[in-house]
This record gives structure tokens, sequence and C-alpha cells, in this order.
């Protein structure tokens, strides 16, 4: 879902009573790793999904707990994002980035076609003199499209923008900034249970300069990728996955690591 993710993710595990596994399997769906799929979560399942990005080069690292709720149904959908970054330039410091609040519509799914734009508030949570924010209340939107071109291919579409008012540098000048994500990816099912992924991920995003001007930088990654699911009768479904963002053009260098868990189940 988020555009500032570059880092390795530690997927962190958490106690779930099991009770073995389910008969049929579910196939899996809404687990992208850059990319935001397009469908909400359905009536009465919540998901708690875990990354963790590690850049080789700058040694910095993004980890994000991201829990989806359906309000009541698959309609309406609120979310939220907690980052912990930690930033080697200037200061090599970890702490808690700016959070994000999300609302995402299903406008679309039928004939296998999904459409679900988000609209988010990033609250200034991020200690900006680190780094790990802007010290500003922005808003960010995206639309994903999700089309299913097969029963063994699905396809993912992404655009968005982000908008922060006197955003803030780490020196204290400030300045409003706009930055745009884009992004495409396709999924091939080889199995319902086993998945191979390639994402292709950009952002353009406007910097404050410490005299308070800006300055555009641009990211471009391939992300190519796999994940599995366990499902289990209890109407658990825990998927992990690993993926290798390569930096291409005005990232090139910027390779990565990147691992995912989620697990989805009922609560009603």
């Amino acid at each position: 879902m988020w555009n500032k993710k570059i880092a390795w993710v530690l997927a962190l595990t958490v106690s779930v009573p099991l009770q073995g596994f389910a008969e049929e399997s579910k196939k899996i769906q809404d687990n992208s790793f850059l990319m935001e799929e397009a469908y909400n979560q359905e009536a009465g399942v919540v998901q708690h999904i875990q990354t963790f990005m590690y850049t080789q080069k700058t040694k910095d690292w993004v980890y994000t707990f991201t829990q989806e709720w359906p309000v009541p149904d698959e309609t309406h959908q609120l979310s939220y994002t907690i980052p912990v970054v930690h930033v080697t330039d200037p200061l090599n410091t970890s702490g808690v980035g700016d959070i994000a609040l999300n609302y995402r519509y299903q406008a679309i799914l039928k004939d296998r076609i999904a459409l679900s734009p988000r609209l988010s508030v990033i609250l200034p949570t991020g200690d900006y003199r680190k780094g790990h924010g802007t010290d500003a209340v922005g808003l960010q939107t995206n639309i994903p499209l999700s089309v299913e071109l097969s029963d063994k291919v699905v396809t993912h579409w992404n655009i968005g923008a982000t908008y922060t008012p006197r955003s803030k540098e780490p020196g204290g000048a400030t300045a409003d900034t706009t930055g745009f994500n884009y992004g495409a990816s396709i999924i091939y099912l080889s199995s319902e249970n086993f998945n191979l992924m390639l994402e292709t991920v950009g952002t353009s995003s406007e910097l404050v300069q410490p005299d308070g001007s800006k300055q555009r930088g641009n990211t471009f990654f391939i992300n190519p990728g796999v994940r599995f699911a366990s499902n289990y009768s209890s109407g658990l479904q825990i998927v992990p996955g690993i993926s290798m963002p390569i930096g291409i053009g005005p990232s090139a260098g910027n390779n990565s690591i990147f691992l995912y868990l989620s697990f989805e189940h009922p609560f009603k």
C-alpha cells in the first residue's frame, strides 16, 4: 500500500490457535508486496500484515504493521499502518514513523475486475528531526485496479498522489510538498497456494531542502518474488512471502530484500 517502503521485512510471528488444514484451498488474493491490490476485506474477516524491507546500499530499513477491517462488509474498509523506520544518514536512528489511517471503497467487484479507491490521512507521529516523519498532517490517495486475465494470471495497477502542507525537513525548514506513485504487477498462480510475482513500482516526490526550497526525487524498482499460503479449517490463512526489489534508473544500485507475513482470519 505505502510508496516509502524501501527496506527488509522482518516477519514477526503471532500466537494463533490452529485447527488443522482446511479440506479446500483458499486462493491467495489480497497479498501484494509493494503494490496495492483492489480487494477489500469480506464481512467478518480481519487481516494483519507485517512487512520488513532492508536496503543494502544505505543500510536503512522499514518495518510496517497494517490491520484491515470490513465496515461492516467489503463495500467499506478501514485500516491503519504503523511504520518503524531506521535511518542511517545522518544520525543512525530508529523509531516510529508517520502513521496512516486508511479508508477504501469497493467501487467495482464483478466479472474478474476490482476497483477500490483509497483515501488516507497521514499523522505526524514520526520525529522529523531524525528523518522519521514530516511533522505535518498529509493526505494520500491511491487507485488500485485488479484484473483477472485468466484462472492463472492476475494483474494489478496503481496510481496515486500525496500532499503534505508544511512538510518539515530535519533542520526545521518547511514547504508544501507533493508526491506521486505508480505501479503495475503480474501474478502467476502456479497453484492456489503458491504464486510467482513481478511488481514494478515508481515514485516522484518533493523533498524539503534546508533553505526551504524543494527538490524532486524519483525512484523506480522491479520486484520479483514468491508467496505461498497455509489454510486451516478455522478459516485462518497464513501467507508468508519474499522478494528482492531491484533499483532501476534513478534507483540503480539500491537493491533491497523484502519479507512479508499476513494472518487473515474470521473475527465473528
